[in-house]
């Protein structure tokens, strides 16, 4: 579950982490008060008006239709109120958006922590993940931080550092040390680094977080180490031992299919195809996307409706999948084990009747329990529906379709 910066920044400093503080705003007059307690409360005269959004490259993306980018710097309370003005309720594009962007609902608005020194400010990268082939957390960091990261890791990976953490033991004091040394800091900010690599570690595992991502994390001009930025994204399957952190989640920002999938118990993933999938189970959801690939389709989706599929989660699973104007024919592949094949089968009929006006075609492949019964439901239905028992009669059928709707258009 992805979070907000603002968001992800509250619950680095609950650990220790040295953020760049702020106040969120919804509104242009909201945004203006919160400049003013920015400037009282962190003796900083100007400001950072920054989008929220679950996507980054916020400064580098731009508002649909304007010149006005993501994140900018206001010098005044006024000047933050007419930033906000600009950002709040338009659509920002960046290079992780894509061309259809995202909505900005709410600003943070945060402390200037590029300030004249006894040093140049500098800006580093690091994040901490699962590295699931060593079967080990790892902290991956750069000196090379700022908004040009993804160039540095296809360009200079040799500018790029990795510390591997056994989860058993944790992070090591050495570890931290090594990481300020590759840095190539020393002094105050070298003892600060080592706090706040220590710190940031402890948040990513203390929150059974999937990521966390601060780009960039800031030496400033008086050697302090802040987060800059922060992107977390919280483990969904841990989400129960942290009930406060579900809460976090902002529906506004996911997609509505999705939102509607969740509401039902389906397990949905949204794709750029034309051949809508419902199946149970994730390993046989993965085997009907390959073979709808062999047959020349591509994947519009996956859906999971589980082991207890009814009418009710097939005919909600037929509504999403339809609501995707791109899809051109929908495959259900059922294993009967937990649940019988003929059940599913009742409930496709059930569903296709009960939704009506359905004109594009549907192949059924039911195997496992009562799938002899479950076909012949199928094909005396009197319904525009192929039915297969073999998974490679429906990926033919798949193909047959394809080819008939694409002579048609």
């Amino acid at each position: 579950m992805n979070i907000h910066e603002y968001q992800a920044k509250e619950i680095l400093k609950k650990y220790g982490v040295a953020v760049q503080n702020g106040f969120v705003a919804e509104t242009p007059e909201q945004a203006a008060e919160a400049a003013l307690k920015v400037k009282n409360e962190y003796q900083s005269d100007w400001c950072v008006i920054k989008a929220q959004i679950h996507a980054g490259g916020r400064g580098k993306g731009k508002i649909k239709g304007s010149e006005q980018r993501g994140v900018q710097v206001a010098k005044s309370p006024e000047q933050a109120k007419e930033i906000a003005q600009n950002l709040l309720g338009g659509t920002l594009v960046t290079l992780q958006t894509g061309a259809a962007g995202k909505v900005v609902n709410k600003v943070l608005v945060a402390q200037d922590v590029f300030y004249p020194g006894e040093s140049e400010p500098k800006e580093y990268y690091m994040s901490v993940l699962l590295d699931r082939g060593k079967k080990e957390n790892v902290i991956i960091y750069t000196t090379e931080g700022g908004m040009d990261i993804e160039e540095v890791a296809e360009n200079h990976p040799e500018k790029i550092f990795r510390e591997w953490i056994d989860p058993t033991t944790g992070l090591q004091a050495f570890q931290a040390r090594k990481i300020a040394f590759n840095l190539g800091l020393e002094g105050k900010a070298f003892k600060e680094m080592v706090a706040f690599v220590t710190a940031l570690y402890k948040a990513y595992d203390d929150t059974d977080s999937a990521m966390f991502e601060i780009n960039p994390v800031l030496k400033t001009s008086d050697n302090r180490i802040i987060a800059v930025d922060a992107k977390v994204n919280l483990d969904d399957n841990a989400l129960y031992r942290h009930k406060d952190y579900a809460d976090l989640r902002d529906l506004a920002e996911e997609d509505p299919t999705e939102v509607e999938a969740g509401e039902h118990n389906l397990n949905f993933v949204k794709l750029d195809g034309n051949v809508g999938c419902m199946v149970n189970g994730a390993g046989l959801a993965m085997a009907t996307m390959d073979i709808i690939k062999l047959s020349g389709g591509e994947p519009a989706n996956f859906l999971d409706v589980g082991g207890t599929a009814n009418a009710q989660t097939v005919e909600a699973g037929f509504r999403i999948i339809m609501s995707d104007p791109g899809v051109k024919a929908i495959l259900i592949n059922i294993f009967g084990g937990i649940v019988r094949c003929d059940r599913v089968a009742n409930g496709v009929v059930e569903a296709y009747r009960k939704i009506g006006n359905i004109h594009i075609p549907i192949i059924v492949r039911l195997q496992g329990t009562n799938a002899e019964e479950a076909k012949k439901i199928i094909d005396d239905s009197g319904l525009k529906v192929f039915s297969a028992i073999a998974l490679k009669d429906a990926a033919d059928i798949v193909k047959r379709v394809l080819s008939e709707t694409s002579s048609d258009q």
